[in-house]
């Protein structure tokens, strides 16, 4: 009996690490590209760092519609797992307070590094091929491209979302997993920034600064609802909204409750480090320090200037006032704008801004160990997103090598 012949369609990061392992285990592989690269998107992960994994690997980073599925995977094939394959590859990695980047400090490196394996083991590679129609054929299975027909005796469909559809993630691969009789939870942007209500601003866009970023369900008068996630960090703010790493955490959800016709509130704590009464006491100190100037000033030596501004005209502080005849009313006023600033949201920004989705294939019909469902997955086409930090890549890693190793018949 021969050796199994396999094929791969997506050659980014699940489909490279699918090819890898197949092909280590004996198999011949063809992946199937239609981009004239393979692995684009690797390269815009991390900033162009590209964030291989994250030491730090809890249930919670995950979220999947079955809540132990992505664990299952990451069991099998782990960040110390993924540190050790690459260091195979020749790369030398760095951990940076758990978030683990090649020594480099190059996505390029790890893109090389990957292309130079698939090579080795005479993997190949057919770009700019567009998968048409998946059938089963005998035992195995026939894919029909762009590029004409290609046979296997296993197929794993790596194909992503539909986030970065610039990278090659153009949701494509969704229809072909349709057509082999699996469900699709519907993909929403994930890891993006979110588009609020409010002309104010144009005038903040440019600030970042510390923050925490609360979001909830509004009730039926505009009031506060149900909390949907909460994150702390470096907040970006922009001409159309929230964005920064906390507002990537968290936007996920406000995507799925958008899409559920609901409307959507963002708290933003700008001083997430005092209470409400330190903060009043501390703007109590200010007053007394700076007595003897105007409010123009007052909030400068505590936020960016953009930020000050926009506090003190809200809290119906004049610039032209002493800052030592500021009433405590007016301070409990900014106190409060500073800890609770609420803004609707309005939408999350387009896939083409997100950098991965949730929803994907139904993993309730996926074996978490496998991989496998009539054909085997891997990577982002599944409903599993990470939150940001090296986590999207390690489930690549995992499910590609899960898919790669069970295909081969290597449980």
């Amino acid at each position: 009996m021969g050796r199994p012949e396999g094929i791969i369609i997506g050659g980014g990061a699940a489909g490279l690490m699918a090819a890898i392992t197949a092909a280590e285990n004996g198999a011949g592989v063809t992946i199937l590209e239609h981009m004239p690269r393979v692995g684009k998107k690797i390269l815009s992960t991390g900033n162009g760092k590209c964030n291989l994994t994250n030491l730090d690997m809890r249930p919670d980073c995950y979220r999947c519609g079955t809540a132990d599925f992505p664990m299952t995977a990451i069991g099998r094939f782990s960040a110390a797992d993924t540190v050790s394959f690459f260091r195979r590859l020749g790369v030398v990695v760095t951990d940076r307070n758990g978030y683990v980047y090649p020594a480099s400090g190059q996505a390029q490196t790890v893109l090389d590094a990957l292309r130079e394996k698939a090579e080795s083991l005479e993997i190949r590679i057919v770009t700019e091929c567009r998968p048409e129609t998946v059938e089963r054929d005998g035992t195995g299975f026939c894919v029909r491209t762009s590029c004409g027909a290609f046979r296997g005796d296993f197929l794993i469909l790596a194909a992503g979302s539909k986030a970065a559809p610039s990278t090659g993630s153009d949701g494509s691969g969704y229809d072909l997993a349709a057509s082999l009789g699996h469900k699709i939870v519907k993909p929403l942007p994930a890891l993006v920034q979110l588009k609020c209500r409010g002309d104010f601003f144009r005038s903040i866009a440019g600030v970042r600064t510390e923050a925490e970023v609360s979001l909830y369900t509004a009730g039926k008068h505009g009031e506060l609802g149900d909390l949907l996630a909460s994150d702390r960090g470096e907040l970006q703010l922009t001409d159309y909204g929230i964005s920064g790493i906390p507002v990537f955490q968290v936007s996920r959800y406000a995507s799925e409750a958008l899409d559920r016709k609901k409307r959507v509130l963002a708290v933003l704590d700008f001083f997430p480090s005092l209470k409400d009464e330190e903060l009043f006491l501390l703007l109590k100190e200010q007053r007394m320090y700076l007595s003897d100037r105007k409010a123009e000033g007052f909030l400068n030596g505590i936020f960016h200037k953009k930020l000050a501004a926009l506090f003190l005209k809200a809290a119906g502080i004049r610039g032209e006032e002493m800052a030592g005849r500021l009433s405590d009313k007016k301070l409990l006023a900014a106190a409060e704008l500073i800890k609770r600033t609420v803004v609707e949201v309005t939408a999350a920004n387009s896939f083409d801004k997100a950098q991965v989705c949730m929803g994907g294939v139904r993993v309730k019909d996926v074996d978490p160990c496998t991989m496998e469902s009539r054909l085997y997955f891997a990577g982002e086409i599944l409903d599993v997103d990470g939150i940001c930090g090296g986590y999207n890549l390690q489930w690549a890693w995992s499910s590609g090598y899960a898919a790669g190793a069970s295909a081969t018949g290597k449980e």
